[in-house]
């Protein structure tokens, strides 16, 4: 018997000749904030209706709580939606919209007040209850979605990116918002959603989708630091792809790469690659530094001799693009100190680059799609940019 709470077991979907979701496989464990994360087309909307019963996979099965529940409607499910929409009833109070569900289920009134209460406590809209929606801010009509979803204790709530509609900062604060939800209900949440930052900084785990398939589970950090394929380490965030051979391996954890025009990079050799394999490595921006002066010597540090080519001042920190040994490497430079009489960096002047052996990564799979995001010479056809 299977430990997860919701699961997908081989599920694919098609609507005509698209190919929505193709042979995905998936637990959720049970009070997880867990995210499908992936661009418009990935399949991770059809993943949330074959969990809500909106649509019937062609092949595979949907378990929940251990049961079958492939073939049951909606209605017959514990589990609820959020929508980008609200939709909420324009004629209902605040307070009737969240007891819809419960008024419909014929619950005694004496239970639906003291529940639609204690759902009013929790998005703390207590004084609201009395409006109608079109008198509500954007943040209020998502929190009131929220509380009608959960009023009816689902086992499972659906968000739909429910965040899409409302501009950053409202956006920034019901993040905030959900999370503190989840932790007081403790119910399975699964999040649909194409932004990143919405992802890494809600869920439990994330699992990033492209074409109907699944490229990468787990921990925002993991997915982040350390992702397995081209598609995840360039959705996620900016990144430098560099491609190359392994050369001579150093010891049990180190080797270095030999990469055209450029000396012998050192990489940590977290996937055991012997000699003469291709690779392909990723080095994150803002773990790449940047100075007029050459750094001190070290061991493990990768060090390149540039120039700048762009900068862009983004007043927490400064995108740099410099051409190093032939390649256009991106740096990401953090103001955690910013000195007015500091000689800035401009463009066309000379300049060092370095990176810890630590810091760049070698992807277990890349894909011909993603070779436009590779920081190739300037003589291949095409100039890149790199990262998204």
């Amino acid at each position: 018997m299977s430990n997860e709470f919701l699961e997908f077991r081989g599920v694919s979907k098609r609507f005509g000749p698209i190919q929505a979701v193709d042979g995905v496989s998936l637990g959720i464990k049970k009070g997880e904030f867990f995210s499908l994360l992936g661009p418009s087309g990935c399949g991770k909307t059809t993943m949330l209706r074959l969990a809500a019963g909106f649509e019937a996979p062609d092949d595979g099965r949907v378990f929940l709580d251990s049961r079958d529940i492939t073939g049951l409607p909606p209605d017959k499910r514990k589990v609820n939606t959020i929508f980008q929409s609200y939709a909420l009833f324009p004629h209902l109070t605040v307070r009737d919209n969240i007891g819809f569900g419960l008024t419909i289920a014929r619950r005694p009134r004496a239970d639906i007040r003291a529940e639609v209460d204690r759902m009013l406590e929790l998005i703390r809209m207590t004084d609201q209850a009395g409006k109608k929606p079109d008198q509500l801010s954007g943040g209020q009509k998502q929190r009131v979605a929220v509380a009608r979803a959960l009023v009816n204790k689902p086992d499972v709530l659906l968000l739909d990116e429910p965040l899409a509609a409302l501009d950053l900062k409202l956006r920034q604060k019901m993040l905030v918002e959900l999370d503190l939800i989840h932790d007081e209900v403790g119910i399975t949440f699964l999040y649909v959603t194409h932004d990143q930052a919405e992802a890494m900084s809600l869920s439990d785990r994330i699992a990033v989708m492209s074409g109907g398939r699944i490229e990468q589970i787990g921990a925002p950090a993991e997915i982040y630091e350390s992702p397995r394929t081209s598609f995840v380490a360039a959705f996620i965030g900016d990144t430098n792809f560099l491609e190359g051979r392994v050369g001579e391996c150093l010891d049990r954890d180190y080797c270095r790469l030999d990469i055209a025009g450029l000396p012998g990079i050192l990489c940590f050799n977290d996937k055991v690659l012997q000699p003469g394999q291709p690779i392909y490595l990723s080095i994150r921006p803002e773990k790449v530094h940047i100075s007029h002066d050459r750094p001190e010597e070290n061991a493990h540090r990768n060090v390149l001799a540039g120039a700048v080519e762009d900068v862009i001042y983004l007043g927490a920190n400064t995108k740099y693009w410099v051409r190093a040994g032939g390649y256009r490497i991106q740096v990401l430079r953090q103001h955690d100190r910013y000195f007015l009489d500091e000689k800035p960096l401009r463009w066309k002047d000379p300049c060092w680059v370095w990176w810890h052996a630590d810091d760049g990564f070698m992807l277990d799979h890349f894909r011909k799609a993603d070779e436009g995001l590779l920081a190739v010479p300037p003589q291949s056809v095409g100039e890149p940019i790199n990262g998204k």
